[in-house]
């Protein structure tokens, strides 16, 4: 239609945070997800508040892979390109600070039993605090990986958890696979696609004799002796040194880490959490809202499956069920 409002331009500022003002969403946490969700809500034409702190779990990459139309692009080109468009919606607010607490505020309307009275407040570290009639929480997770010297150096770089996200990158190298856990078998038997590969069980998690079979039609060499260090200089990696001296020629390695929450507000809101197999995330319906009505949950912390795009997808589900239940509650 030739009279349909333009959409607005991305130089145009978000609106000021106003401590004061009853938003109708708040969205915590400004990755994929988090954005995905800002983005429906804000063509919705919702008053809504981004809260970040700068801090994403992808910061330790170089380049995201295999996110349709941003192959190759760097995480923070990304959010860049993103945040940028959200800002050119005028009902959007974004600060930037770090969530400490949230919580639901009793409602002191006497009511009928039908109005919709969710309240909820989020503080910041620096005593900000803002109100919403719903929370989005995208705080993603934090990645903890085994104590050996050289792992942390290397993290996105030449020490990854995600084949196909960096698997094509490191093609065709001496690619080894770190047992952190059970799932770790199911790791070593993908990765010989991408490269010969190496499976160090760490002396604690042998693959069954049937598992063994198949690793070796894979081709995959099994070694018990525990990696204790990385050698090369970071983030480059040429070998890894074996607690019985001996050294192996590995240029990538895989290692599944485990995750936990980047915050506790999940668990001061009381929502319900499932366990994975790397750590428990956030339990949501089909909708993304989680045990708590009016509070919803996207990305890698409601997730036993981490990638850009479930994230990003996540997000979109999030502000959505968001936007429909400012309606139909």
């Amino acid at each position: 239609m030739s009279d349909a409002t333009p959409i607005p331009s991305a130089t145009q500022p978000a609106s000021a945070p106003d401590s004061e003002k009853l938003y109708d969403a708040i969205i915590i946490g400004a990755g994929f997800s988090g954005l995905s969700a800002a983005m429906q809500l804000a063509r919705a034409r919702k008053q809504i508040c981004i809260i970040d702190a700068g801090l994403p779990r992808n910061r330790f990459a170089a380049a995201s892979h295999g996110f349709f139309g941003l192959d190759g692009k760097s995480p923070d080109e990304i959010s860049r390109l993103a945040m940028a468009q959200i800002r050119a919606y005028p009902t959007v607010s974004i600060v930037h600070g770090m969530a400490k607490a949230a919580s639901r505020l009793e409602s002191d309307a006497a009511g009928t039993g039908n109005e919709d009275n969710n309240r909820f407040k989020v503080s910041l570290d620096d005593g900000r605090r803002f109100q919403a009639r719903r929370l989005i929480l995208a705080t993603g997770v934090v990645d903890t990986l085994p104590d050996i010297p050289g792992l942390m150096p290397r993290w996105g770089k030449t020490v990854l958890h995600c084949p196909y996200c960096h698997g094509y990158e490191v093609r065709d190298r001496a690619l080894g696979v770190l047992a952190t856990g059970p799932m770790s078998n199911h790791q070593a038997m993908m990765i010989p696609d991408w490269g010969p590969t190496t499976f160090f069980t760490q002396g604690k998690y042998e693959p069954e004799p049937e598992i063994r079979a198949q690793m070796d039609a894979r081709g995959i060499t099994i070694e018990q002796s525990p990696i204790v260090e990385l050698i090369g200089a970071a983030p480059d990696l040429e070998a890894v040194k074996l607690a019985d001296g001996r050294s192996t020629p590995i240029q990538a390695l895989f290692a599944g880490p485990t995750v936990s929450m980047t915050n506790p507000l999940s668990e001061m809101l009381g929502c319900a959490f499932e366990e994975g197999l790397a750590g428990p995330f956030i339990k949501v319906d089909a909708s993304q809202e989680t045990s708590i009505p009016g509070v919803f949950a996207a990305g890698d912390a409601a997730t036993a499956r981490h990638n850009a795009t479930l994230a990003s997808a996540a997000g979109v589900l999030a502000g959505v069920g968001a936007h429909q239940s400012l309606i139909f509650s």
